[in-house]
């Protein structure tokens, strides 16, 4: 586990956070998941060392603490930081940070009993600028759909993922999907 002192100084004040912050908090990701969750009040703490650096406002602060709160299975404490992030400017400061925090905070929402929320958040993800997400976005939005007894839609979804990434049969699997949704033509 990194140690939360052993960067002094707030090395982000003033400007766009540098990459030593960045991979800083990769790292701090990393040990997390090489220790598979050990000690979730001490992971958190390192996350909020490495936010303390952070101008007050940065939307990559509460980004970073909804992560580390719902990676240690408080989902519910995980949704209002989200929303912070995401109203406090992140997808300007990184669009594929934003994009990550709509996908987690709609999984959060299911969790939290809030299943239709995460699907009017992640809808429009279907149809944004395409990029590695993606598939998460398709994998939650059919999460959050079958939690609301819409199966047949999440498995369309997911199938139609699943697709792009089969050597062969990807034109039916996709036509598979499709029909899960839309009537034959008959």
């Amino acid at each position: 586990m990194l140690n939360p002192g052993a960067i002094p100084g707030r090395a982000c004040d003033g400007g766009a956070v540098n990459s030593d912050w960045e991979d800083r908090v990769t790292a701090a990701w990393a040990a997390f998941d090489d220790r598979a969750e050990e000690d979730p009040p001490a992971f958190r703490a390192v996350i909020d060392a490495l936010v303390a650096e952070l101008p007050e406002a940065s939307p990559l602060g509460a980004f970073e603490q909804a992560c580390a709160w719902d990676s240690t299975g408080h989902p519910d404490r995980a949704v209002p930081l989200y929303r912070q992030a995401l109203d406090g400017g992140l997808a300007d400061v990184s669009r594929y940070k934003a994009r990550r925090a709509r996908i987690q905070l709609a999984s959060s929402l299911r969790n939290t009993g809030r299943a239709e929320e995460g699907v009017r958040l992640l809808a429009p993800e279907l149809v944004a600028e395409s990029d590695e997400l993606d598939d998460a976005v398709r994998a939650c939005l059919a999460l959050c759909l079958s939690s609301l007894g819409r199966d047949r839609e999440g498995l369309s979804l997911v199938l139609g993922a699943l697709a792009a990434h089969l050597p062969r049969y990807r034109r039916s699997m996709a036509d598979y999907a499709r029909l899960l949704v839309e009537p034959a033509d008959g």
